[in-house]
Formats: structure tokens, C-alpha cells, sequence
């Protein structure tokens, strides 16, 4: 019990700091928005335009088809809410294969735990326990359109199993599927004055599919899924065979509609109970897909709110004689939409076909970060030969 309560402070926490916010906007299963991977988390959560990797399948599955390895295996793991409790993680493990010069396959599956969870009666009485969790699987398949661009599209399962039983015993998971359609490119090696350079960037629509409900009811109480659009570019300054630096800049914006002004819809002076409703029912109504295009223009306080439900975040990463790297970013979201600001630093240890990458993260604003003063790990693998870069 006692951890429930630790966990529900966090949560009441993080709703107060939201409600002194404008619109801020909320999905259903925002794990899925969690950088699983070390060497994004490292970067601001930067990765759709950064350089092919095994964990490229939650940013950019596309990045595979360019990809100097032939396949690879990773797994990650990142502690959540270590200052409230120590068994809620994020865990993720991920395969992809380069299976000839042109196209590429990968899966992932993403595991989010909240441990476990102990039920009392309301005198205090034990009555059981349980382990809320969510899932997604993923698969996806990636194609060279040309030497220097190429497309991606993924396909995801998703199971949410936060539903504690009522006395009618339905504890049912929620379920939904989305789709990812991401592009990616990357130059040739171009000769400058002092060093060479590459050029890189790509797109991802992420999380496109119907909205999640838990009991049901899609008209009054289901949760849209955490769509949104990742644009990003990056360019690699090779200055010799030993030193390579990489600058990353990245926006995304939710495509989810954003809740609407309250207005005292039966003229009394007072905004009550039944207009809040109200509100909410009418913006259940809105589809996923009619939401998407929403979310472009729906801003009550127009084009200056949009701009505000953009985020951004920047990256550096060195390499040295590509076995060791050091990484460096930051994260920025509106205070208005959810007030995210973070800095983070990473590294990683590269030996033959093993690669170990660890990050930090730093808050950066008055809303506390779940992963705050948390160190995130991630493993790879690397087999088969390797694919020239041209």
C-alpha cells in the first residue's frame, strides 16, 4: 500500500504542475514516447536523423536500409521513478537484418512495468496484489529508393494492462495498433577545406492508429494514441580516420488535437461540472485520423499556441577512432504544453562486435522528469559482415 501511495503522489504531482499550464496535451500509453536507448537518451532523445543503429526501430526504422552492419541484437533498460519506487522500468530488445544491399527487416518488443502493486479493502486489509504493464511489438521493413534515400514503414501491437478488477471482475487489457511511414537520407562523404563531411536527415510519422479504450466506450472515454512527426537533419565533421563529430537537431510535434477552451455553455457565470463534461465528450468525438490533421490548426490561441506545441532537441556526439564516443544534448518543451527542459550526457564503449552506451539525465525546469538522476543503459550485438559506406 505504501507504494501505491508514493506512486499516486507522483502522479497528483505531475497533475498540479499541469494544471497551472495552459493546454497541455495527454495520450494514452505515453511509453511509447520513452527513449528506450542509451545512445538517444544521451543525445535529448535525438534520433531520427542520427547515423544507423539497432535501436533506429523506435526513431527511424528507415536508418536501416542504411545500415554498415549486416544485423544486429540489443537490449536496454531504463529505471522510471527511482526517487518514488525501484521496480518500474522500461525494458526493450530489438533485432534487425540487413538482409542485402537494398532493403532491411527489424522487430522490437518494448516492455513498461510498474511492478508490483498492493490492493487493500478500506479498512486497511490486504486483498491481493498486481503488476500493471504495458507492451508493444513492432515490425517493420525498410527499402532503398536510391543510393541516398530510403523509406520505412513499421507496424505495432499495443497492450495496455493498467485496468485494476472491480467487483465485477473485468480487468481486461486495452488494446490498439499503430503504424510508422519514415524517410531517411544520407549523402556521400563531401571533401571541404579542413575536413569531410556527411550530410543527414529523415522523417518519421509515428504511433498512426485507433484510439485505446479500456472499457470500451470510444465515444466517451477512449485516449489517442501519442502520433506525432519527427523531423530532424545532422551532419558528421570527419576530420580524420581517428576523430568524428556529429550535430543533430530535431522537432517533433504531437498529432493529437488540442483540448479546447471551456466556455459557460448555459450562461449562468459559473463553469461547472456539466460543461467540463461536455467539453471532454465533444472532444472524444474527433477521430484519429480527422485528429491528425486537427492538430495543425486547432490551437485556441492559434498559430502562436502551434508553435508552442512543438519540441526540439539538439545533439552532440564525438567519436574517437570509432570505439569510444562521448555525447551531449538538450530537450526543450513549452511551459505551456507539459514543460519538459533537459540536458543529458552519454557514452558509449565500442569493442568488435560489442557496444555498451550509458546516459544521464539532468532536469532543467520546476516539473520534475520521472528520469531524472537515472542511468540508462543499452547493450548491442553486432554480427555478419559489414556494408561499405560509400
Amino acid at each position: 500500500m505504501k507504494k501505491l501511495i508514493l506512486l499516486f503522489t507522483g502522479l497528483l504531482a505531475s497533475s498540479n504542475t499541469f494544471a497551472q499550464n495552459e493546454r497541455p496535451i495527454t495520450t494514452g500509453v505515453p511509453f511509447l514516447l520513452i527513449a528506450a536507448d542509451a545512445r538517444s537518451a544521451g543525445m535529448g532523445d535525438n534520433g531520427v536523423a542520427t547515423s544507423p543503429d539497432a535501436f533506429s526501430q523506435q526513431f527511424n526504422p528507415a536508418k536501416y536500409a542504411f545500415s554498415l552492419k549486416k544485423s544486429g541484437f540489443s537490449v536496454s533498460y531504463t529505471p522510471y521513478l527511482t526517487d518514488l519506487v525501484n521496480d518500474i522500468s522500461l525494458s526493450q530488445i530489438t533485432y534487425f537484418n540487413r538482409f542485402n544491399e537494398r532493403s532491411a527487416f527489424g522487430g522490437s518488443l518494448r516492455y513498461f512495468g510498474l511492478g508490483d502493486i498492493e490492493l487493500t479493502d478500506q479498512n486497511g486489509n490486504s486483498t491481493g496484489s498486481v503488476k500493471p504493464n504495458e507492451l508493444a511489438f513492432d515490425l517493420s521493413y525498410s527499402l532503398q529508393l536510391s543510393d541516398k534515400f530510403s523509406m520505412g514503414v513499421a507496424g505495432r501491437y499495443i497492450r495496455s494492462n493498467l485496468k485494476i478488477a472491480s467487483s465485477s471482475g473485468d480487468a481486461s487489457a486495452a488494446n490498439s495498433f499503430a503504424v510508422d511511414v519514415a524517410g531517411y537520407y544520407e549523402s556521400s562523404e563531401i571533401a571541404y577545406n579542413d575536413f569531410n563531411g556527411r550530410w543527414r536527415a529523415g522523417f518519421n510519422l509515428q504511433n498512426m492508429g485507433p484510439k485505446i479504450s479500456y472499457d470500451g466506450d470510444v465515444e466517451r472515454s477512449s485516449n489517442f494514441l501519442p502520433a506525432n512527426l519527427r523531423l530532424g537533419g545532422g551532419f558528421d565533421f570527419i576530420f580524420d580516420e581517428y576523430n568524428k563529430v556529429t550535430a543533430n537537431l530535431e522537432f517533433t510535434k504531437l498529432l493529437v488535437p488540442t483540448p479546447q477552451i471551456v466556455t459557460d455553455a448555459n450562461g449562468d457565470g459559473f463553469i461547472d461540472g456539466p460543461e467540463y463534461q461536455a467539453a471532454a465528450d465533444e472532444y472524444n468525438k474527433v477521430g484519429w485520423v480527422s485528429g491528425m490533421f486537427k492538430s495543425f490548426g486547432d490551437a485556441p490561441d492559434g498559430f502562436k499556441e502551434e508553435l508552442k506545441e512543438l519540441t526540439y532537441s539538439t545533439g552532440l556526439e564525438y567519436w574517437y577512432q570509432d570505439s569510444f564516443a562521448l555525447r551531449a544534448g538538450y530537450f526543450n518543451e513549452s511551459k505551456d504544453k507539459g514543460a519538459r527542459k533537459f540536458a543529458t550526457l552519454g557514452a558509449g564503449f565500442k569493442y568488435n562486435a560489442i557496444k555498451i552506451d550509458a546516459s544521464y539525465l539532468f532536469s532543467m525546469s520546476r516539473v520534475k522528469n520521472p528520469l531524472e538522476n537515472t542511468l540508462r543503459f543499452s547493450l548491442t550485438f553486432n554480427f555478419g559482415d559489414d556494408y561499405d559506406q560509400y
